[in-house]
């Protein structure tokens, strides 16, 4: 099967363009009507839902971002009555409020619907049979993923995370044939078939859909070969709906954006401004056909650009490339921009070293440092006494002509960076930042280090 819905997947641009409009103006009617809160931000940028007669007027539209569900918190951005919300996921919280997010039973069928979509990308079958290693809960990549394997008729198996010599053991005697998971987790697992001596011919795997954090080309590269699988790139994001916005199909030429319930935009993170087809910056999604909590221009803080180009697969739907990095985890150090995906993809061309890495970064007498410890090979035996230093030699020139900066490469034992089931934590930010916090009405200034996964 290559389609699961070729009708909508195949539609003809300015059919789709005709079918974004009306479901815009649908929404934006909605929200103003519904969510006093939009309503209120709408009345200040001088705006009406009577205003949007083109697609083009999307732009003159109020941003949103996490910062608005945060102050609306829990319920105050949802659209539709709570006796109509059947279900409720949220964010973590750990960097304050979570956002809270309610579906509707037309949006968990649209949800299931475009999931179903990534999922036949991903060569999924009605006979196939999908391990599902994504956290069932509050955390929307479980569920997601669940209800779009049953919409397929595939076989779902909800392992969720953790415990992975038993996942790994239900790989191979379940013959999964499909795995779902984080890039980081899938290569944990490959780690831990080799300890338990299982080798991936013992495997019935034939692809994996992996997201939920950034990864490299360089990346699937390794994932591929340790699994024996095809590796496609899957994007989503609780605010929107979660994982299914977007997916790789078969070419893995950028991620397919669903436009039939999204409308996606690249915009200047600084200004605000709207850039042109293939340039980068941060995406900006709006929601067309979502009720419970329908989302106007939100910011997601990825950095990726999108392509209109024709698609060899014959699906018509706007590309994302994959995304490099988030707005807020970009690394400023020494007045250089650095994405951890930069080195990551400099660190995984050397076969001597693992794809386990961690980035330490410390300011000491005001001058920032970068350290990056990443894990030997555990077959490979330095032949002579100079060894490690000459691959640290030749890991850090690489990497500084790539990102213009110097770093200190510690190349360490194997298995000595700490693994995760879910996502890895690949930067520990040790820069002390001062804060002002108010406190009795004066104002004092503290220290916080900040981790990154």
């Amino acid at each position: 099967m290559k389609f699961w819905n070729a009708e909508i997947e195949c539609m003809e641009r300015k059919q789709l363009h005709e079918l974004q409009l009306q479901r815009l103006k649908q929404t934006v009617k909605n929200v103003a009507e519904h969510v006093p809160y939009y309503a209120r931000k709408m009345t200040e940028k001088g705006i009406s839902a009577a205003d949007i007669n083109t697609l083009d007027d999307l732009k003159n539209l109020p941003f949103t971002d996490k910062e608005d569900l945060r102050k609306t918190y829990p319920f105050g951005m949802f659209a539709s009555p709570l006796e109509d919300i059947i279900r409720v996921h949220a964010s973590s919280g750990t960097t304050g409020k979570q956002t809270v997010v309610g579906y509707t039973r037309t949006d968990i069928e649209n949800w299931s619907e475009n999931m179903a979509r990534c999922l036949i990308m991903a060569g999924v079958k009605k006979d196939s049979r999908i391990q599902n290693c994504y956290g069932y809960g509050l955390f929307t990549g479980g569920l997601g993923v669940h209800y779009g394997v049953e919409r397929v008729g595939a076989i779902a198996i909800p392992a969720s995370t953790g415990n992975t010599e038993r996942q790994i053991n239900m790989l191979r005697d379940f013959k999964s044939t499909c795995i779902c998971c984080t890039p980081s987790y899938a290569l944990y697992l490959a780690d831990t078939m080799k300890q338990m001596g299982i080798k991936k011919h013992e495997l019935s795997l034939t692809s994996g859909i992996f997201g939920a954090e950034p990864w490299t080309e360089e990346m699937r590269q390794k994932i591929e070969s340790q699994l024996g699988l095809k590796a496609f790139d899957i994007y989503g994001l609780s605010e929107i709906m979660g994982p299914s916005v977007s997916q790789e199909c078969a070419c893995q030429n950028g991620l397919h954006i669903w436009e039939d319930s999204y409308i996606a935009e690249v915009i200047n993170p600084d200004t605000g401004e709207v850039l042109t087809e293939g340039e980068p910056g941060c995406l900006v999604i709006t929601t067309i056909n979502k009720e419970g909590i329908p989302l106007i221009r939100y910011k997601t803080g990825d950095i990726c650009s999108l392509t209109k180009e024709p698609c060899d697969c014959g699906r018509t739907h706007t590309r994302m490339t994959k995304p490099i990095g988030r707005t807020d985890d970009m690394l400023i150090i020494r007045g250089v921009n650095v994405f951890p995906t930069q080195i990551e993809s400099v660190l995984l061309n050397f076969t001597e070293v693992s794809p386990h890495y961690q980035i330490v970064v410390d300011r000491i007498n005001n001058l920032d440092h970068l350290n990056i410890n990443i894990e030997l090979n555990d077959h490979i035996l330095p032949g002579y006494p100079n060894y490690l230093d000459q691959l640290s030699s030749l890991v850090t020139k690489k990497l500084e002509s790539v990102i213009g900066i110097s770093a200190k490469i510690n190349i360490v034992e194997p298995q000595s960076i700490k693994r995760s089931e879910g996502k890895a934590v690949r930067v520990i930010d040790n820069r002390r930042i001062l804060l002002s916090k108010p406190i009795g009405g004066n104002s004092i200034l503290y220290e916080k280090n900040i981790i990154r996964q």
